[in-house]
């Protein structure tokens, strides 16, 4: 990001596109800025450092990299939020970043959504972020529990509507009803080879 003249502030302000009441008071904190940004396909995490002539990303994950680690589910849940924090928070910790403020610019932090599981997962990995423990998702949400149990309710059901649902994570191999263990397979191997290291 460059620097912001005069101009380029009011603009961003007129469309949308940065709140700066809430940029200073990140700033003013003086520790670096965790953010998360949910796409149509991933999530993308990074701590930054803002400095004058722009901000500077000290440490970076994408939920693209689950896939190294056998990630066969949606990039962009819960879950896989989660375990891009546990990667975003282990190399910033790598990089002798001990504490950050998470910073949702214009959007608002919905309690226990993906923004909240990705900051959820950078905290196990061990970085400090002050937030209020009722937006964290439950461990049940985070291993998506609440799929594998709708998955086995509408394979009992409906065979029609479980094909049709979970056809992409069927055509991937794995029963959604499995979700919970293949989560905790991904995230073992993330803990032993990234947060562990």
């Amino acid at each position: 990001m460059v620097g912001f003249d005069h101009l380029s502030i009011f603009r961003r302000r007129r469309e949308g596109k940065t709140n700066y009441g809430r940029r200073r008071k990140a700033i003013l904190a003086r520790k670096p800025l965790l953010t998360a940004f949910v796409s149509g396909k991933n999530v993308t995490m990074q701590v930054i450092s803002p400095r004058p002539s722009g901000d500077v990303v000290l440490a970076s994950a994408s939920s693209t990299e689950l896939m190294k680690y056998g990630w066969k589910p949606s990039r962009r849940s819960i879950p896989a939020a989660y375990l891009t924090g546990l990667i975003l928070g282990a190399r910033a910790k790598a990089k002798g970043i001990a504490d950050a403020i998470l910073y949702t610019n214009t959007e608002s932090l919905h309690p226990c959504g993906r923004v909240a599981a990705a900051a959820k997962g950078a905290i196990d990995s061990g970085l400090r972020i002050p937030i209020d423990e009722g937006v964290l998702p439950e461990e049940e949400r985070l291993s998506g529990r609440h799929i594998a149990e709708h998955a086995a309710f509408l394979k009992e059901e409906d065979q029609e509507g479980y094909e049709k649902r979970f056809s992409g994570l069927l055509k991937a191999g794995l029963k959604p009803e499995e979700y919970v263990e293949h989560f905790m397979e991904v995230k073992i191997r993330i803990m032993k080879e990234v947060v562990e290291k």
